[in-house]
């Protein structure tokens, strides 16, 4: 199933879910049904997401869920890795990203003003959105918490996350907006393997990542594994899974996004996700 989240021209929010023909219908029921405060069969529980007859209307495209926690992973690819010149980590590198960073499809990335940024970066990602609250996951059984897969952009403006961060990734990677996220999630049930999909990243329509996730260091079961030990994940929470070789810093000379700019996030069997660059209004 495609799910997706928007707004109607009434400003209210809602789901979708892709029809046959591609097209959306406006979904009732609940994304996490029953998950988020227990089990779903007490009288009155909210009932699981279904279709209806009635087309989306969409006039704003959300990011598919609203994550109560946000956690990435760094240097996951081993090309990314040599392309940075880094040794190959024994453990997966975990940094956070607030929920002020989440936008969807369609909207706007802005680049930092009033804490400004000139070196703001782009980093194709594969988004696992976990399904019901989980700890203490053992690897054989960590698909079994995934609700879905979306496409992600790890918006990182370079000079905070290395230079004047305090020596901490999350300044430059927490900006407002720096988490695009869209343009739908797609079920688990769909994408039985999340180790071998093309993923790729394009700015202006030029091809910049182009790789597959069979690329990474720790796969899906593996980072929810190392996320869970002794450490609750809820319903809705959004791990980046890494980004591929290609990034702008790793460029001679390097890239930066600039206003104007489109950049897409494609990964096979999840779709596109599109943002133009502005910049930040004060």
């Amino acid at each position: 199933m495609k799910i997706i989240r928007y707004r109607d021209a009434a400003g209210a929010v809602h789901y979708g879910v892709a029809a046959p023909d591609g097209t959306y219908h406006r979904a009732e029921g609940e994304l996490f049904a029953g998950e988020r405060a227990g089990a779903a069969s007490s009288p009155g529980a909210p009932t699981a997401l279904r279709a209806t007859d009635e087309p989306a209307d969409v006039r704003a495209w959300l990011a598919p869920v609203s994550p109560p926690m946000i956690w990435c992973i760094g240097q996951n690819y081993r090309a990314h890795s040599r392309e940075l010149g880094m040794a190959i980590p024994e453990f997966p590198v975990v940094f956070a990203k607030g929920p002020n960073t989440v936008t969807g499809h369609g909207s706007a990335i802005l680049l930092p003003r009033a804490g400004r940024s000139d070196e703001v970066d782009y980093e194709a990602e594969l988004v696992v959105v976990i399904g019901k609250r989980c700890k203490n996951v053992v690897r054989e059984r960590a698909l079994e918490c995934v609700l879905g897969y979306t496409c992600g952009n790890d918006v990182s403006a370079r000079e905070w996350q290395l230079r004047t961060g305090g020596g901490q990734w999350c300044r430059g990677k927490t900006f407002d907006t720096f988490a695009p996220m869209g343009p739908c999630l797609v079920t688990a049930d769909e994408i039985s393997d999340p180790s071998r999909l093309r993923i790729a990243a394009q700015v202006n329509g030029k091809t910049l990542q182009d790789s597959n996730t069979s690329d990474m260091i720790f796969d899906v079961p593996s980072l929810i594994a190392f996320l869970t030990m002794s450490m609750t994940l809820e319903p809705g929470t959004a791990i980046f899974t890494g980004t591929p070789p290609g990034v702008g810093m790793a460029r001679k000379p390097p890239l930066w996004l600039r206003p104007g700019d489109s950049v897409s996030i494609i990964i096979e069997a999840i779709g596109t996700l599109t943002n133009t660059v502005a910049e930040e209004p004060l």
